[in-house]
């Protein structure tokens, strides 16, 4: 025994570096194909997630609307029978109301679209094509 060597043991194995490669693509393969797999039952779960959220938002909305115009029904009856007028021309008055304020939203809304947006990201593309500009000159007075 203590005149027997010891063999030499080669830490990637016996096989050479072209099985070793092999080995490690194919559990590089193996782990993909299982995060692939964890993601793909994740999206799953998360669609389900926002699509349950964006039908209880829409839901919501529905009955909000419902809500309102409901409260608007019951306030024009309410002025109606307390001003002694017909609901008709409350409910007229109501509805020049609502297009007042909705013009108003919609000039609000023109007026700021009109104003540009990103202006700093805009100035800075400005200043890198100016200097690109100067670059390609420099660069063919040069040549």
């Amino acid at each position: 025994m203590a005149g027997d060597t010891m063999r030499f043991r080669n830490p990637a194995g016996h096989a050479g570096l072209l099985h070793n490669l092999l080995a490690l693509v194919n559990s590089l393969a193996g782990f993909l194909e299982s995060r692939i797999g964890l993601f793909a039952n994740e999206s799953k779960s998360a669609l389900v997630h926002v699509l349950v959220l964006v039908g209880c938002l829409a839901g919501a909305a529905v009955l909000v609307l419902f809500g309102y115009l409901f409260l608007l029904a019951s306030a024009i009856a309410a002025l109606a029978h307390a001003l002694h007028v017909s609901w008709i021309w409350i409910t007229l008055a109501a509805a020049g109301l609502h297009f007042v304020l909705a013009l108003v939203c919609l000039l609000i809304a023109r007026s700021r679209m009109k104003k540009p947006m990103f202006k700093a990201t805009a100035a800075e593309l400005k200043k890198d094509r100016e200097w690109l500009k100067t670059l390609d000159k420099k660069s063919r007075s040069t040549n």
